[in-house]
């Protein structure tokens, strides 16, 4: 698995696998993409057992060594107040890397919606502003129709109460 986002988390040559997926004839499988290094395999359902095993193995011990952004104690306490109790700190670092790719999905949604947004905006104004280094701002115009996109529903609190 290689994010965009994180960097190298892993990758299949990392674990020894040298880039082709051999069936039991000892021909390449079909299921193959690609060739060489840094590709990843796919490969019939009859084949190996033991390389996903090792590829999981090797995926845990690579987490021991990677630090999330969230800090395993926030992950740990909210895990804790939802009842869940971890005593491997994998299982909460695999678990802050799932939270983290989440929020990165939702934040990138949202800067897609702001862009479409000021997209509309300065093409509806005459000499509207052509700054390719624009900054942009999370705004709840943007992230609401974001968060909806996978189903969590966020209004803004009535003031007039």
């Amino acid at each position: 698995m290689v994010g965009s986002n994180f960097g190298i988390i892993y990758h299949p040559s990392a674990g020894g696998s040298s880039g082709q997926a051999n069936n039991a004839s000892g021909a390449t499988s079909a299921g193959a993409i690609g060739s060489g290094n840094g590709n990843f395999n796919v490969a019939a359902a009859g084949n190996d057992r033991s390389a996903p095993a090792s590829h999981l193995s090797d995926f845990m011990l690579q987490l021991e060594d990677y630090t999330p952004l969230l800090p395993d104690a926030v992950t740990s306490h909210y895990l804790n107040m939802g009842g869940f109790h971890a005593d491997d700190k994998r299982i909460v670092r695999l678990i802050s890397i799932a939270t983290q790719k989440f929020m990165s999905d939702i934040i990138d949604d949202a800067l897609q919606h702001s862009k479409a947004r000021t997209h509309m905006q300065n093409a509806s104004t005459p000499g509207g502003s052509k700054a390719k280094d624009r900054k942009f701002t999370l705004t709840m115009e943007d992230l609401q129709p974001a968060l909806a996109d996978y189903g969590i529903n966020v209004r803004k609190m009535d003031y007039s109460q």
